[in-house]
């Protein structure tokens, strides 16, 4: 049931940056990059709508249309919000998934690769629309993330430095095991460290160690690239509805601090200027991830 450019973001330990690495690398690819990006919001928190902007908007259903259509499957068509940004499509993720997975529970008693394929049936008639397929998982309820990941072609997974969020690895491991009959092509893209002090290169070479000794130690699986912590921008980014890019422009492009000093501007806006750093992060993020999926791509068959 795997589509070839479909990613599930995931991992069992929550906070560790899942729905704010899906929108932001959506959000590059389809700006930057000019790509074709839908992204998947099959979290009940539905976080992805901070992170976009849309929260309250009349495109934010709380998740019921895709809660209805994983549940009543292939007669209730996805509704995919077109432009969101520029290229940037979402099916919009909340509370109501919690009925989805109600639905999804039930159907697996009586026929259990009929739920695991709910979310791929969904998306059947749409992904050739599209160059990427981003799924923000949720960390718990396992019939979504089995849905998800019975869909994805590929696993991205986010980590923190702790031991927790380390953890958190042999549960997604759990999961692919789980859904290994529908979906014998799901592989892993590689292991995201998330939310790090650049400067604590021990933490960082440590944290790196520990990751290659839960995937019996494979550091290529793992991304070079790692997204700082900023706290600052972070919260800015989701006060204002905007990703780290369109963060780092609205600063750039911001009153000067003299301007300031006058008083006769507007300080209603962001002023974060560690947030040009965070969007280099996820722009190199970016680049990584597109770099291994096309790698994987051209490489002969079975070499993988």
């Amino acid at each position: 049931m795997a589509h070839d450019r479909v990613v599930a973001v995931i991992n069992s330990k929550g906070g560790v940056g899942k729905t704010t690495i899906t929108a932001n690398l959506g959000g590059v690819l389809a700006s930057q990059l000019g790509s074709r990006v839908l992204l998947v919001d099959l979290d009940p928190q539905g976080n992805l709508a901070e992170d976009l902007g849309y929260g309250g908007s009349p495109i934010d259903d709380d998740g019921e249309s895709l809660a209805t259509a994983l549940s009543f499957g292939g007669s209730r068509p996805l509704t995919v919000h077109e432009n969101v940004r520029p290229n940037l499509d979402v099916v919009v993720g909340g509370d109501h998934l919690n009925v989805a997975t109600s639905a999804l529970i039930a159907k697996a008693g009586s026929k259990p690769q009929d739920a695991k394929k709910a979310l791929a049936r969904l998306l059947d008639p749409l992904v050739d629309a599209y160059d990427l397929v981003l799924i923000d998982c949720p960390p718990g309820q396992a019939p979504l993330q089995q849905a998800a990941l019975s869909a994805a072609r590929w696993v991205l997974i986010p980590v923190k430095t702790d031991a927790s969020s380390i953890k958190g690895l042999a549960d997604v491991g759990l999961r692919l095991d789980a859904v290994i009959d529908v979906n014998p092509q799901l592989d892993l893209l590689g292991v995201v460290i998330f939310g790090v002090n650049r400067a604590a290169h021990r933490v960082i070479d440590d944290a790196r160690r520990d990751i290659a000794d839960n995937l019996n130690g494979d550091t290529s699986l793992i991304f070079e690239t790692t997204v700082r912590h900023a706290e600052a921008p972070a919260q800015e980014a989701r006060r204002h509805g905007k990703l780290a890019h369109e963060l780092d422009e609205a600063v750039r492009s911001g009153p000067k601090f003299w301007e300031r000093i006058k008083g006769t501007v507007d300080e209603t806006g962001p002023r974060s200027r560690s947030a040009l750093g965070l969007a280099d992060d996820f722009h190199a993020l970016a680049g990584e991830a597109l770099q291994r999926i096309i790698a994987a791509e051209s490489a002969p068959a079975g070499s993988r």
